[in-house]
């Protein structure tokens, strides 16, 4: 080997290593853009996640108070309750016959 291609194998060599640093420096980089954006999207799922919990929270407790009301409308007033089940019966059972009847059933 002469002295050329020393020097050619050389800079090939320092050429490679240059590249391996520059390829190590730009997955260190990425990792942490990339962990930087897991960590905001994942505080953004639980402030999500926190809503959604205070939210069936009230939902739950609208239910709750309409469910006593209904309760107690039922008691003071069961023949009436009685009479609107009925008549709310009634109309569901037409509508659902009818609709079959619409379709060539």
């Amino acid at each position: 080997m002469n002295m050329n291609e020393t020097q050619i194998k050389t800079g090939q060599q320092n050429d490679m290593s240059t590249l391996a640093k520059n390829a190590r420096s730009l997955v260190n980089a990425t990792t942490e853009v990339a962990s930087q954006k897991f960590g905001e999207a994942r505080q953004r799922v639980v402030e999500k996640v926190e809503s959604a919990k205070d939210t069936v929270g009230r939902v739950r407790d609208q239910a709750v108070e309409c469910a006593k009301a209904t309760d107690e409308a039922v008691r003071q007033h069961p023949y009436q309750a009685l009479g609107i089940a009925f008549g709310i019966g009634a109309l569901l059972g037409y509508l659902v016959s009818r609709g079959g009847s619409r379709n060539g059933d």
